[in-house]
């Protein structure tokens, strides 16, 4: 007797259930969550930092950089930029570029900091930050912009790389405090409306300089 359709569907199931279901390989966790990054990393890190909400200026020198930090202060009408980083005053200042280095009462009138950073990584467009250096942790946080000069040499691909960059650099020594900065401070806690400067920075605007030529002379 030929075995009806309803019949054959259930054999067919009986048959399967006899055999062991194929088990998921094993997870590698000492393995990359993502895949290599394939683009240029200055590239990558351009694209995620401004797809996140940054404003972004490459300068191919120094004097290319004052021009950029100029102007921007000029369209922004930046009266107040703070620099407390010795490196960063004795640049801004053979540039003629004008910035108030007192912290006396320097809250109220903040328009704007400029701080360096530890590592820029390329995967999430974010910058990376630490309590180490003059800045501190007030600089990149109060005012309500927060300018950023980094340089091509510090990207890194992954936050991974940047974390292993802060402890290869301080040791077992590490800042206080290590924080990754994407795009501005920004919040919809509220009946879902978007809001920046919630918490921190209303923008963040790095000036990425260009130092593979610096790096090739001295290799």
């Amino acid at each position: 007797m030929a075995e009806s359709s309803r019949d054959l569907v259930l054999r067919r199931i009986r048959e399967a259930l006899r055999q062991p279901a194929p088990q998921p390989a094993a997870p590698d966790f000492a393995g990359p969550v993502f895949a290599p990054a394939t683009d240029e990393l200055a590239v990558a890190f351009a694209e995620s930092f401004v797809r996140s909400g940054g404003v972004f200026y490459y300068c191919t020198s120094e004097e290319h950089f004052y021009d950029q930090l100029f102007t921007y202060k000029k369209e922004k009408s930046l009266d107040s930029l703070y620099v407390w980083e010795p490196e960063l005053k004795k640049l801004l200042h053979a540039g003629g570029i004008g910035f108030v280095s007192d912290e006396t009462g320097w809250l109220d009138h903040a328009d704007a900091g400029l701080t360096t950073c530890e590592a820029l990584v390329a995967r999430t467009g974010s910058v990376l930050v630490s309590a180490a250096s003059a800045s501190g942790r007030r600089l990149s946080i109060y005012p309500d912009q927060h300018l950023v000069l980094a340089r091509t040499s510090q990207i890194v691909a992954d936050i991974g790389d940047g974390l292993r960059t802060v402890q290869q650099r301080y040791g077992d020594k590490l800042p206080s405090m290590i924080s990754l900065t994407t795009g501005p401070s920004r919040t919809a806690d509220i009946e879902k409306t978007l809001v920046l400067g919630a918490h921190g920075p209303r923008s963040i605007v790095l000036f990425l300089l260009d130092d593979e030529d610096a790096l090739e002379a001295t290799a």
